[in-house]
């Protein structure tokens, strides 16, 4: 069986779903083909700053969020070993524009995605074998062989597949390297409410960090990182022994709780990933008609918990740039104009993309430290106090609005009327 579609995303995370629903407030039709039998629900939460909800803005997404999850305005950090704590005040946004910081479940915010989106624009349990880019009639298509037999023709093609993307080594990317560190997170579960304060609470100790934010006011999300991770357990409820026992054995009462509460089935433990900045400065982000978004293109460390945020800013630039194409060409998609669009989006990504990842990558190196050497410790206060404040208004970004491409059909029509 053969299909023809404009658009062929691969992958229905929040990348996926996301640069659908940006491609389809500026009128362009996208198909997101999915491995999994439904929505991948994998991650308890994450964290969202005024950047991801601006971009959220621009896809008319953010108000089925924001009347479910409070911001957060401030955050302390305890060293274990000493007790002293330090206030941290995250950065909001400018001239009120912004939405505060807020955390979510990973599986709201996809359903909220999935909900913009027409029934059929996602094909679940569908794995593609094989890339091909053709020539037809001096047009360049890309050609995607599924593992059920199908074919399908697209003028474009978006990676949106995960740090493991096929697409992503299809263009020649290198490998994401490991950082040396792992992650548990998870949910905990207070079902008379938990009594925490709307703010972020982390603990920091030799070689470890750790943390808990609210959800709601019976539910938190909560994290684990440390340097051992690669001696972690994979079931969940050893996993969860280990932090308990080991990882976090000497950390206040209050986290111990928190862990205690947790919902084994939302508990993950993964390596944390991040590509080379400079693989992305200089690396192949797009051949012609196909690029990547999200973890695909820029997978980082969590230490700024800007990697779901940067994957939805990715979503609404490249949906900029395909409708801008989109509109000027009256609301047709040309195959000829796409290699042009997506050069453009990748200019405006990359040095951005490259930052973000050296970002993540330093916070989380000075955050926690592998030794108990004083210097260290001293950088790490330093660090907090001076640097962090600074390194969050990375978070004040503003990707931009999507263009209304009936507003400007209209326009055309009304000038060529007038004409």
């Amino acid at each position: 069986m053969e299909v023809v579609e404009d658009v062929v995303i691969i992958g229905a995370g929040i990348a996926g779903l996301a640069t659908a629903v940006a491609f389809k407030r500026v009128g362009v039709r996208s198909l997101i083909l999915e491995k999994s039998q439904t929505l991948r629900s994998t991650g308890a939460a994450l964290s969202l700053f005024p950047n991801a909800w601006l971009a959220l803005d621009a896809l008319g997404v953010s108000d089925k969020l924001t009347s479910i999850y409070p911001p957060f305005s401030k955050g302390t950090v305890t060293d274990v070993a000493t007790g002293a704590v330090q206030e941290i005040n995250f950065y909001t946004g400018k001239g009120g524009k912004a939405h505060g910081p807020r955390s979510v479940h990973r599986k709201i915010l996809l359903e909220a995605l999935a909900e913009e989106l027409p029934a059929d624009s996602i094909r679940f349990s569908s794995k593609f074998t094989a890339i091909e880019q053709q020539e037809l009639g001096g047009t360049s298509i890309v050609v995607l062989y599924l593992e059920d037999g199908t074919t399908i023709k697209s003028k474009v093609l978006v990676g949106c597949d995960g740090v493991n993307s096929v697409v992503a080594k299809w263009l020649g990317l290198s490998a994401p390297v490991h950082s040396g560190r792992a992650a548990v997170r998870g949910l905990a579960v207070f079902p008379q409410g938990h009594g925490f304060k709307q703010e972020v609470t982390q603990f920091a100790d030799v070689g470890k960090r750790a943390g808990f934010v609210p959800l709601t006011h019976k539910e938190l999300y909560w994290f684990l990182t440390c340097l051992e991770g690669e001696n972690m357990a994979r079931d969940p409820l050893l996993i969860w022994k280990q932090v308990i026992e080991k990882y976090a054995e000497n950390f206040p009462q209050e986290y111990l709780d928190v862990v205690r509460h947790a919902d084994l089935s939302n508990l993950t433990w993964a390596p944390l990933m991040f590509r080379h900045p400079w693989n992305v400065i200089f690396g192949n982000l797009s051949k012609g008609n196909i690029t990547v978004a999200g973890d695909a293109m820029h997978p980082m460390t969590s230490d700024l918990a800007q990697g779901g945020c940067s994957a939805l800013e990715d979503a609404v630039v490249l949906g900029r740039h395909i409708g801008n194409s989109f509109i000027k060409n009256g609301g047709v998609l040309v195959p000829e104009d796409m290699a042009r669009a997506i050069d453009g989006y990748v200019k405006e990504r990359k040095w951005r993309a490259a930052m973000l990842i050296t970002g993540s990558y330093l916070s989380g190196w000075v955050q926690q430290v592998g030794d108990s050497q004083w210097w260290k410790k001293f950088l790490r206060n330093i660090f907090y106090a001076f640097v962090m404040p600074r390194l969050s208004n990375v978070a004040g970004y503003d990707c931009g609005t999507l263009p209304s491409v009936f507003a400007a059909i209209d326009l055309q029509h009304s000038s060529d009327k007038s004409d």
